[in-house]
């Protein structure tokens, strides 16, 4: 195996752009040169042409299909929305009516309780002022029997007192007729 030979990279450079520019004999780009406009031209006619179908044809529907599909769907979309918030909305509206329903029975039953607790308070309180009453009744016949039964008694012991009274101040015991006499014109 030989050695390998060095490279001097300021030689290779200067042989690959003489190989590119086919020896240094043209100075300019070949864009820019007429002979090539020719062809130029060409292939960028066929090119616009070839751009031109692909777009008209496969992919501007496309887009324009994708963006129907866009706005069909979105559309479906805003359709459904509404009609989920009428629902929503009527729904809402159902159940403030269920509330107010509500309310109001609340209100009736509770106007019923107290009209219903009112009327036992009062009929008991009634029956308790019967009660009451009939206890006082008693009471009061109670009590006149024994004032009467006691004034019965008030007789005899004013009598009692009234004779012992005048005997001791006179010395005489007074008789039966009169000390009745005196203790009816006191009372």
């Amino acid at each position: 195996m030989a050695a390998p030979t060095p490279i001097d990279p300021h030689t290779d450079a200067h042989a690959t752009t003489e190989a590119a520019g086919h020896g240094g004999e043209s100075g300019g780009l070949p864009q820019f040169e007429t002979q090539h406009w020719f062809g130029q031209i060409a292939y960028l006619l066929v090119l616009f042409f070839v751009l031109y179908l692909l777009i008209s044809k496969v992919f501007a529907p496309r887009i324009r299909r994708v963006m129907d599909e866009r706005a069909d769907t979105i559309s479906a979309a805003v359709t459904t929305a509404r009609q989920v918030q009428a629902e929503a909305a009527g729904q809402a509206e159902a159940a403030k009516a269920e509330v107010a329903a509500a309310r109001s029975s609340a209100r009736a039953t509770a106007t019923a309780a107290a009209t219903r607790i009112a009327e036992e308070a009062a009929a008991r309180k009634a029956a308790d002022e019967a009660a009451v009453s009939a206890r006082i009744a008693e009471a009061e016949a109670a009590i006149g029997k024994t004032r009467d039964a006691a004034m019965a008694n008030v007789g005899a012991i004013a009598g009692d007192a009234t004779a012992a009274i005048v005997e001791r101040l006179t010395g005489k015991a007074p008789t039966a007729a009169e000390v009745a006499a005196a203790v009816k014109g006191a009372a």
